[in-house]
């Protein structure tokens, strides 16, 4: 599912690197092993899967090990397909809106799995972002189990969101991917991943594909 779109794009500016990546990613099963191996987590874990999609890995870590899932997903196709996919499991809920680090309104462009408000297509629509902290605070979560964020170039504002505020360190798993069609997206990523030393360690990185942080 994932890299087919993206990894068009990202070929033309890391070739090597990103074919590289790529292969061993899927010669290891990356998206069934890596992105599902979480061994701490249970039906009291809190899992935030951001950019939800088609909420194919938010029903796989709940059929794995039951935990309470919290999907953000602000295209509206997607959301409604989720929330429809999910209406009969309480442990799963389904938000239209993403978040982010402030609350704003932003113009999706509709590509599949590789929607984004950063790359331009025929199809667009208005969505709703709302700030990471406010959020948890409004819905007393004092802290988040596995943090999933595949949000098409959200993720920097996002994650530096976090560690600014310090919610970081109250996120045991940080599974993000990274992606390079964002200005300045490897000095931002180094920052980024410099911060998380500090907090977490690296448990697998597979660089602009997918990479995860557990807390030290």
């Amino acid at each position: 599912m994932i890299l087919k779109i993206a990894g068009m794009f990202r070929r033309r500016f890391f070739p090597n690197e990103y074919e590289k990546n790529a292969k061993i990613w899927f010669a290891n099963d990356g998206d069934f092993t890596h992105r599902m191996e979480y061994d701490e987590l249970n039906s009291h874990s809190v899992v935030f899967d951001l950019g939800g999609y088609k909420g194919q890995w938010a029903s796989d870590i709940y059929s794995k090990y039951l935990s309470k899932v919290y999907v953000f997903e602000p295209a509206t196709k997607f959301y409604q397909a989720i929330s429809n996919r999910f209406k009969n499991n309480d442990a799963i809920k389904v938000f239209d809106f993403g978040l982010g680090s402030k609350n704003s309104t932003e113009t999706i462009y509709l590509s599949a799995d590789a929607s984004s408000i950063h790359r331009k297509t025929d199809k667009a629509e208005t969505i709703t972002i709302k700030q990471f902290d406010t959020f948890v605070a409004e819905n007393n979560i004092d802290s988040i189990d596995l943090l999933k964020i595949n949000i098409e170039g959200g993720e920097y504002d996002l994650l530096e969101h976090t560690i600014a505020t310090g919610y970081i360190g109250k996120v045991k798993n940080v599974q993000v991917q990274f992606h390079n069609f964002v200005p300045n997206a490897a000095a931002r990523m180094k920052g980024i991943q410099e911060n998380l030393k500090k907090t977490h360690e690296l448990t697998f990185q597979y660089h602009f594909i997918w990479e995860n942080w557990k807390l030290k």
